[in-house]
């Protein structure tokens, strides 16, 4: 499943502006679920138009999160349909579709979740054509692809959808109903089908052509207050300023990464990679991995665990560092120590994981410690460190 991180632990790594105090643009609010019931090791396994109602009034649209504890995934909600019906969609630089289960589907993974009922929609209209996705652990779905009012933090746009009929057992465990890919839209399941920035932009319905990222962490400040920002960015959530890097490939949110260090202290490592909000973890190349944890005491690469730390680590005031654009942006170590293992020994799952060699992936680890602005217009990223 895309929406949590890309390591087996069963065998191998199989791959995990100032606007001002009121920003113009739509943002999704980060809150803690209570609630759900993570099983670390079980969900780590899983891993990498135009319409007459369309509001054309520039702006912005902030969006809610739920944190899922220990920082694994965060979600917000979305409204579909006239009358809105609403389901909690995981925000995903790392895909394009937006997708979700009808109310035709029988499959278990579907009854879990909230089910879209496009019959009760007086603005759904009908594609009919077929749609599939599939992820990197093996989970898929797939169902009919329709068009319907997407309405996110107060952004409304017709936009195409993928309607699921059919999910695999992994959703089933997903306290999220879909994805919302965040992606360029050459990565859509299917060829032609404009991305949800897309239509923003062409509508005029967003000021800036950019989607702002705060994902907070427990650790530093329980895990509150996170948004998605929509047409915005918002400079009182990070410190400095923001240094842009230019996407080297289109797709997914593609970057040439020139470094990687451990307190300052080189790991002669560089790589594309991306900037994924759908992962957990930072996924790098083996060789990388294996420089970054060879700098920290008492890490080893455990058969069954991956790499792992000690958890003291998280009393740790070091940082793994990746270059960017000319800076360095930090991943302090205490993030590191991800989650105790559980079984006595002390050791933790590391923040960071080997298996992606070529394509780097930052996942949430990184983007918990950087605010982070994805500008579809320059075709570019904005990171800055965030202001705790």
């Amino acid at each position: 499943m895309k929406v949590t991180a890309l390591v087996s632990l069963a065998v191998a790594v199989l791959a995990f502006a100032e606007a001002a105090p009121s920003p113009k643009g739509h943002a999704v609010p980060l809150t803690r679920n209570p609630h759900f019931k993570h099983n670390t090791k079980a969900q780590m396994a899983k891993i990498n138009r135009r319409y007459p109602n369309v509001n054309v009034l520039a702006g912005s649209g902030h969006v809610p999160l739920v944190n899922v504890h220990p920082d694994l995934e965060y979600y917000g909600s979305v409204s579909v349909g006239s009358p809105a019906q609403v389901v909690k969609l995981d925000f995903d630089t790392g895909s394009s579709d937006i997708w979700f289960p009808s109310s035709t589907c029988t499959t278990a993974a579907c009854k879990k979740h909230v089910q879209f009922n496009s019959a009760k929609s007086s603005t759904f209209k009908k594609d009919g054509r077929s749609w599939k996705i599939s992820y990197g652990d093996g989970s898929s779905a797939s169902g009919i692809l329709g068009s319907d009012i997407v309405n996110v933090g107060g952004v409304s746009v017709r936009q195409t959808i993928g309607l699921a009929t059919q999910e695999s057992t992994q959703f089933g465990s997903s306290p999220e109903d879909g994805l919302f890919g965040l992606g360029f839209n050459s990565i859509e399941s299917v060829k032609g089908v404009s991305t949800f920035m897309d239509n923003a932009i062409a509508a005029g319905a967003v000021a800036q052509p950019v989607v702002s990222v705060f994902l907070p962490s427990v650790r530093r400040n329980g895990g509150v207050g996170g948004e998605y920002l929509f047409g915005a960015i918002d400079s009182t959530k990070y410190t400095g300023s923001l240094t842009y890097v230019p996407v080297t490939q289109k797709g997914y949110w593609q970057v040439a990464i020139t470094g990687a260090s451990v307190n300052g202290a080189s790991v002669n490592q560089a790589s594309q990679g991306i900037i994924d909000t759908g992962t957990t973890l930072v996924i790098v190349g083996d060789a990388a991995a294996k420089a970054i944890h060879g700098k920290i005491k008492g890490a080893s690469n455990d058969p069954n665990n991956g790499w792992v730390v000690p958890c003291t680590l998280k009393t740790s005031t070091g940082n793994v560092g990746f270059t960017m654009g000319g800076k360095v942006f930090n991943i302090p170590l205490a993030d590191l120590a991800y989650e105790d293992l559980g079984d006595g020994s002390g050791n933790c799952f590391s923040g960071v994981q080997g298996g992606q060699d070529g394509l780097w992936i930052l996942g949430d680890v990184f983007i918990k410690n950087n605010y982070c602005v994805f500008d579809q217009g320059k075709s570019q990223i904005g990171i800055a460190p965030l202001n705790y």
